[in-house]
């Protein structure tokens, strides 16, 4: 069995590499290849281009790179026609994934889907390629099989693959978080994204209001959780000239969600990692003015952090206003979220201060957190998913196609005799 893999976002590496493990569990002789990152060529993808580094964002930055995009489809077009894999998996990264599920359709390759974009949020006319161009969408969320099936997708739910990620996970490193502990102060860690762009966008902002909360919290530390080297690089020279009690640590981030007492972090799927060590966060997402303006033409739901969507009871309401801490019911919202073009600090600061010194209502938020993670934090994603592909592949072969005439042709008449 030989399945071509497709994915573009770290958070995608991570999820092919674990769906990868599922399927050589099940046959041993699986090969995988084509677009991947670290983590997936680990688990034994042979990877023809590390995609991942070309994970960008917004339409400026997409056309900059679109000759980069379109040889790497060219190239996964010629693979298909010479080497006819028996699948093709495509996890999230959706603007590229259809260029490649249109090749693979053209090709007669059953394609899969794990991990699909969140359509329902931003693109719902967009269904109309999924329904087109894969056979099959294996679904994270339950209201998002239910929007997919209605939609005439072939839809089923596996589970949100981040959480095999949480439960696989080795130990923490137990020297680092008692380091961290026996430090004086509450300790917020500052999570500013996977993405250069990210950390360029939130981080300043998240520094601002670290300040205006060391102005009000005696003793408290800061903690940068840095996704590469370079952005920890990145984010030491904009401390730099900052009287800020803050330190700066590369591939610690879930040593620092657990050791901190709350967060500050950027908008992603990181929001998963949160629920599952249960610690109370206030999120920004900072982007343009022009971008903002588009974005409310095109957003469809009224939270943009994963926990707060699988939170509540109806996606699609009619209300996308962005999150106002003074709403009705604002303290239902688990993790309060700030999609903004604006200066938003002072908000941000004000939902750190609070669960830094109101202990109560730190425990309130943690209570909500684990309430939902016991609902729906469970792993099992990636072995669900394997499972359906190879079910899937085996009773294709089995089936033996039927020849199929033109009718009113020679041929065609014989056959009905």
């Amino acid at each position: 069995m030989k399945i071509f893999f497709s994915a573009g976002e770290p958070s995608g590496d991570m999820h092919g590499a674990n769906l990868i493990r599922q399927l050589r569990r099940l046959d041993p002789n699986f090969e995988a290849v084509g677009y991947g990152g670290p983590k997936m060529a680990e688990a034994g993808c042979r990877l023809h281009e590390d995609l991942t580094r070309l994970a960008v964002m917004w339409i400026l930055r997409a056309l900059l790179n679109l000759h980069k995009f379109l040889y790497l489809a060219w190239r996964a077009d010629r693979y298909f026609r010479h080497h006819k894999p028996d699948a093709v998996v495509l996890i999230d990264f959706p603007g590229f994934n259809w260029w490649i599920a249109r090749r693979a359709k053209a090709h007669g390759i059953a394609t899969f889907y794990y991990a699909p974009p969140q359509l329902w949020a931003w693109g719902g006319w967009r269904v109309g390629k999924m329904r087109k161009f894969v056979d099959h969408v294996l679904c994270s969320m339950t209201f998002e099989q239910e929007w997919y099936a209605q939609r005439g997708c072939n839809a089923t739910l596996v589970g949100h693959p981040y959480f095999d990620e949480m439960h696989q996970r080795e130990a923490l490193d137990g020297a680092f978080l008692d380091e961290q502990r026996r430090n004086d102060g509450p300790l917020v860690a500052i999570l500013p994204g996977s993405r250069t762009q990210e950390v360029t966008h939130n981080l300043p902002w998240f520094l601002d209001a670290a300040e205006k909360v060391q102005a009000r919290v005696s003793g408290v530390r800061f903690a940068v959780a840095s996704f590469k080297p370079i952005q920890a690089e990145m984010a030491r020279r904009m401390i730099a000239g900052r009287d800020l009690r803050v330190e700066v640590f590369c591939g610690r981030t879930a040593e620092l969600i657990e050791a901190s007492d709350c967060c500050m972090a950027v908008s992603g799927s990181v929001s998963l990692e949160l629920l599952y060590y249960t610690k109370p966060t206030v999120i920004l997402y900072w982007i343009t003015r022009t971008a903002y303006f588009v974005q409310r033409y095109f957003r469809k739901v009224k939270y943009i952090t994963l926990v707060n969507l699988l939170s509540v009871d109806q996606v699609h309401t009619g209300d996308n206003t962005p999150f106002d801490p003074n709403q009705p019911d604002a303290e239902k919202v688990l993790f309060p979220e700030y999609l903004t073009c604006e200066d938003k600090t002072e908000q941000i600061a004000a939902h750190v201060v609070e669960w830094l010194t109101d202990e109560d209502a730190r425990a309130r938020r943690v209570g909500q957190l684990a309430e939902l993670k016991q609902r729906i934090a469970h792993g099992g994603a990636s072995r669900m998913a394997a499972d359906y592909i190879v079910a899937h592949l085996k009773d294709a072969r089995l089936q033996v196609p039927r020849p199929h005439y033109l009718p009113g042709s020679k041929v065609f008449s014989e056959q009905r005799r």
